[in-house]
């Protein structure tokens, strides 16, 4: 689906339109960028490969590069990944919703339609977000609104100048920007291994950890 016009939609004034909006594209193979609890992030549905490899053109990334999954609950996400042990399990429960992004091993069915081994999840501690994913029941592609290699955007007016003819719909919000993005970690051996620090220090993380 090539793009037509942007969309431009102020969460804060109408939120349950850009739901429903945002539902439409995403059902739709289409791509939109959103606030999270994070960053900004370019969205689309991760099994549609149109949208990913708009979002690896809008990006100018690779298209076998993977990017980090939004999802709404434990229960949805455990049609997707196979969780180790209840150790895991109970630690993922402690951690989210938070802007804490996990590698995890995938199931089957998942491995075959990503066409990969592992994928990276969190479940997000914003509103608009665990909206959106409760509407879909499905995963949601989170990654950072740039150009491969360059800092990410975090200014919607920059945003909407940069990337607006790329993408479909512009969600945004008169809050203030965060400016970090999520910690990342894998969780595919025994225990949890940093990959990337962020918002959370990997520290207080491990606490968690028991």
């Amino acid at each position: 689906m090539e793009n037509k016009k942007c969309e431009i939609i102020n969460i804060d004034k109408a939120f349950n339109d850009a739901l429903i909006l945002a539902k439409k594209l995403y059902l739709e193979g289409s791509v939109f960028i959103y606030p999270t609890d994070t960053i900004y992030g370019i969205g689309g549905n991760p099994f549609n490969m149109e949208a990913v490899k708009r979002i690896n053109r809008a990006k100018g990334r690779d298209l076998g590069k993977r990017y980090i999954l939004l999802i709404n609950s434990i229960e949805n996400l455990l049609k997707y990944v196979e969780i180790k042990s209840e150790k895991h399990l109970d630690f993922l429960l402690s951690i989210w919703p938070n802007p804490v992004s996990v590698v995890l091993p995938l199931n089957m069915n998942t491995k075959r339609l990503l066409g990969t081994q592992t994928a990276s999840f969190r479940i997000p501690n914003h509103r608009f977000c665990l909206k959106l994913l409760a509407e879909l029941q499905m995963p949601l592609i989170s990654t950072s609104v740039n150009l491969a290699g360059e800092k990410p955007l975090i200014e919607p007016s920059i945003i909407r100048e940069e990337f607006s003819s790329m993408t479909d719909a512009i969600f945004y919000t008169d809050k203030k920007p965060y400016i970090e993005t999520s910690t990342l970690i894998d969780l595919n051996d025994s225990k949890p291994v940093l990959l990337r620090e962020g918002k959370f220090k990997f520290e207080d993380i491990l606490r968690k950890f028991k």
